[in-house]
């Protein structure tokens, strides 16, 4: 389609740049009824979780639309769920630019973007505007902590945010896995995990009280995670009744990528290097899960291949991120008929 011809002009610009770009690019496409010219159309295939009905299980992980400014756009090119965010209570900036690095070699990229949004009251104001939500589209909204606040009152941030997000989103995400604000890993630990979602299951009973509804919390992890932590987090989990975890956000790990250009420079790692260590955590945690508590898979889907990976490990959705940027609106019908073809 038309990604592979642009591709090369955006991989020449600064990756933040680009960014910006594309997502205007295929704001106008939509507004002007062509986005046909970047993806075909994705074959309906329902997948009943959570409560709701997604219409395909290929879904845009949080990162790409922070702010919830393109989700019509986002939506045209056919996926079955769109997840923007992370927000946080107040507007921040974010880390100093630059701050996203490509290594092409290897189809990655690193980021340490630092939570820059424009807090939760422009994203809900944006969302407010979006024909998908209101027309019953799946939309997760990812939420985090600020940058300032101390991480003994993260918590603070994540209910503030919760309550403000609650009767706008299909599901929220609770994100204590990015690796670029400081310290915010040390909540996927067990007392701080243990009291962080007791918090917000709390919260969550109150509010589905308060507006007649049940909107599910899920949790998303880190893959640079021990065996013994694995085991934890899925024991709480299942402790705390969560309606699903994300597994995984970016890595640590510079393993697959030593060497390369950029490689040394700070923030997670995304795209194809992360696939296995994603995976293997996805698989052992659906181990211990049994079932209980649904996964949805992210982390290096650069194919069809991937996702079907990602779901014969135990994942009943995916999500894509990098991928999508390497390989274009195209991947998202690669996935889909990829996991089509499996359920059959």
């Amino acid at each position: 389609m038309l990604y592979p011809l642009i591709r090369k002009f955006f991989f020449a610009l600064d990756p933040e740049l680009a960014h910006g770009l594309g997502m205007n690019g295929i704001e106008f496409l939509n507004r002007a009824g062509i986005a046909c010219l970047l993806a075909k159309p994705v074959a309906a295939n329902p997948v009943e979780l959570m409560g709701l009905t997604f219409p395909n299980p290929v879904g845009l992980a949080a990162g790409l639309d922070k702010n919830g400014e393109h989700i019509d756009a986002l939506a045209s090119l056919g996926f079955g769920f769109i997840e923007i965010g992370t927000v946080t209570p107040r507007p921040q900036p974010g880390n100093p630019k630059p701050r996203m690095f490509r290594i092409t070699e290897k189809q990655a990229i690193i980021n340490r973007m630092g939570f820059n949004n424009h807090g939760v009251d422009q994203l809900l104001a944006n969302v407010a505007k979006s024909k998908f939500a209101q027309a019953g589209g799946i939309l997760g909204i990812n939420i985090g902590k600020n940058f300032d606040t101390p991480i003994e009152k993260a918590v603070d941030d994540y209910l503030i945010c919760l309550d403000r997000v609650y009767n706008a989103a299909s599901y929220v995400a609770i994100n204590i896995s990015s690796p670029n604000t400081k310290n915010l890993r040390e909540l996927q630990k067990d007392d701080a995990l243990d009291a962080l979602l007791g918090q917000l299951k709390a919260e969550q009973t109150r509010l589905a009280d308060k507006h007649g509804k049940y909107v599910p919390l899920v949790l998303k992890i880190a893959p640079d995670l021990e065996d013994e932590q694995i085991q934890s987090i899925a024991d709480l989990l299942r402790q705390h009744r969560m309606d699903g975890v994300i597994a995984t956000n970016t890595t640590l790990s510079r393993a697959e990528v030593e060497g390369l250009p950029n490689a040394n420079e700070a923030g997670g790692l995304s795209g194809a290097p992360v696939f296995e260590r994603s995976t293997a955590v996805l698989k052992k945690l659906a181990g211990h899960l049994k079932g209980e508590v649904p996964i949805i898979g992210v982390g290096g889907i650069m194919q069809g291949a991937d996702a079907v990976a990602k779901l014969d490990a135990g994942a009943s959705l995916v999500q894509l991120y990098s991928g999508f940027i390497y390989r274009g609106p195209d991947l998202v019908g690669d996935v889909a008929r990829a996991i089509a073809e499996r359920r059959r």
